[in-house]
């Protein structure tokens, strides 16, 4: 790896609350607010059981330096996520409070911060506010009516017609073996509830079923990953271990150093072919099977942390010769930074050395510029699944603090749809059989690390994660991908089709601006029971209406959306 620095959202608009105020002269305690103050607050969607808002306080009196905003809810209403701020609530009173980059709030100025919050028969807006104590005047002013009903669901597509996309379980490609991500490799573990809401496949869990680990040099270091790691194997469903090396001890390289690269030295390829034998018995004896073994991490990159090259031919000799010493588990070669077949070829080329190996890996740096985001034939000639191990992007950083943690942000909607979500569509579509995320706990991953400045929660499910769940919780290991056609109508779709547990799972991806209404889809045979569950900028892992008419279904695909159909037969 080059080292690089919620609950559902929006379905149905609902209203909008003005609380205003005249701008009253009043004394007021140090660091207190006048009661000029004006709260915009916003029920900006709504949904059955749950709703979005965003909240704007104007300081219409003197200068706040750190606030606090308190008000009450009427209707038993709870909240249950936020950002740019921080919101805790007991019993009817709820509080949000500065966080440190929101601490002030000039005279006339104003800060903004959201939450998403549950709600059973009714969900009126609050009626008065309190600004550090001091309740903001003036009466409350409704621009739109709140709703006070779950609003109308969108309509259950009408049933029946030519079909738009038609799943052909005849047509068979790569099994799939899973969708995962990677714990820490130089810092702590995940805990184990941070382990269940990434491999869990309950209610705001992501589903993952591969998790990748460091292989670390110094064999004292082995017991940090063990608790997440059989937390995985334990609660998860099928999920596989998968270990790296970044590099051999130093004594045995040719640098002398764990870090700049470096190669092995011939005379240790013994010794490390039962270094990394060691590891897997190791966390066997721990309760963890390591269902692969990667050979290197990155050999054809030597940066200044842990690193270590290999020629592709070295590669091979290293697997031919001292392969089989590595037992209870299966290699992996060789995860070059943009899968260079050059790591990998002179393996597969060479059938005494192909025997000890059961994947081939690569990462996805450059790998789509380079050609090579496609089918790789002499891995497919062979046998050999193709697993995309790596890829970590986060150039959304650059658009302001504090976006990562906030669930409807559009700049981080993009790039996950855009760059992250189609380059799994690209693989499996290309018959690569896995698709590993960099860190899964981390401000632009799937949960968030809590770090104050991107304004994520420790482990609580980012839209990355939601988004990536789509493929991750609803396509398990052992699925097929199998063929499909599409009209014109679905032309702007990207979809795959996976047959399996007697189901057929299609996800969909419209990073169109335009959504695909009543869009049949025409599974093989009768379809039993269908569930359809979309994520976007507003929604998050949310429940879709279907239509079901013998073997066809009909769904209303959003735009800008990644959605999956899942089709029991």
């Amino acid at each position: 790896m080059r080292r690089l620095s919620a609950p559902r959202t929006a379905l149905v608009t609902a209203g909008t609350v003005l609380l205003a105020s005249a701008a009253a002269a009043v004394a007021l305690p140090a660091g207190a607010a006048a009661a000029g103050c004006a709260v915009t607050y916003a029920v900006s969607s709504q949904w059955q059981g749950g709703f979005g808002a965003n909240v704007t306080v104007t300081n219409l009196g003197d200068p706040v330096n750190g606030w606090t905003l308190a008000w009450s809810y009427a209707a038993g209403q709870t909240v249950t996520q936020a950002w740019n701020a921080t919101v805790t609530q007991s019993g009817a009173a709820v509080t949000a409070r500065n966080v440190d980059y929101n601490g002030s709030i000039p005279t006339n100025g104003s800060t903004s911060f959201g939450f998403n919050g549950a709600w059973t028969s009714s969900n009126p807006a609050p009626t008065s506010f309190a600004l550090n104590g001091v309740t903001c005047t003036g009466g409350t002013t409704p621009t739109t009516s709140p709703t006070s009903s779950p609003p109308p669901s969108p309509s259950t597509p009408p049933p029946g017609g030519p079909a738009d996309i038609t799943v052909n379980t005849a047509t068979k490609y790569q099994t799939v073996d899973g969708f995962g991500a990677a714990v820490s490799i130089w810092g702590g573990a995940w805990s184990t509830a941070e382990t269940q809401t990434l491999v869990g496949l309950g209610p705001n869990q992501l589903g993952l079923s591969i998790v990748r680990t460091g292989l670390s040099p110094v064999s004292s270091e082995w017991a940090t990953q063990v608790n997440a790691l059989r937390t995985a194997k334990s609660y998860g469903s099928n999920v596989k271990i998968m270990a790296s090396p970044w590099t051999a001890p130093a004594a045995w390289k040719t640098n002398n150093s764990r870090i700049n690269g470096g190669k092995l030295r011939p005379e240790y390829y013994d010794d490390y072919a039962n270094h990394l034998n060691s590891y897997v018995q190791y966390m066997r004896n721990q309760g963890v099977t390591v269902d692969v073994t990667s050979v290197q991490n990155e050999p054809d990159w030597h940066p200044d942390y842990d690193s270590m090259d290999w020629s592709g031919t070295e590669l091979q000799t290293f697997v031919r010769e001292q392969g089989a010493k590595v037992q209870n588990t299966k290699l992996m070669v060789a995860e070059a930074v943009n899968l260079n077949y050059g790591y990998t070829d002179p393996t597969l080329n060479d059938a005494a050395a192909r025997t000890n190996i059961g994947y081939i890996g690569g990462h996805l740096y450059g790998t789509e510029a380079s050609g090579r985001l496609k089918p790789y034939p002499l891995a497919q000639q062979y046998d050999k699944p193709v697993w995309m191990t790596e890829w970590n992007l986060h150039e959304a950083d650059g658009g302001g603090s504090n976006i990562w943690g906030n669930p409807a942000n559009a700049t981080v909607w993009n790039e996950t749809l855009d760059d992250i979500m189609r380059t799994v569509h690209r693989s499996m579509e290309s018959n690569w059989s896995a698709y590993v995320w960099w860190y899964g706990k981390r401000y632009y991953s799937f949960i968030g690390d809590g770090e104050s400045a991107y304004g994520t929660v420790a482990g609580a499910p980012l839209k990355r994660g939601y988004a990536f769940a789509q493929y991750a919780k609803y396509v398990r290991p052992g699925y097929q991908r199998v063929g499909l056609t599409k009209s014109s109508k679905a032309s702007p779709l990207e979809v795959t089709a996976y047959s399996g547990d007697g189901k057929v799972t299609l996800v969909i991806l419209n990073r169109s601006t335009s959504a695909v209404n009543n869009a049949i889809v025409q599974a093989p045979q009768n379809v039993s029971r269908a569930e359809y569950v979309a994520t976007s900028q507003n929604a998050s892992a949310a429940s879709q209406p279907v239509g079901v008419n013998g073997n066809q279904v009909t769904v209303n695909v959003g735009a800008r959306s990644i959605s999956t159909v899942v089709l029991t037969l």
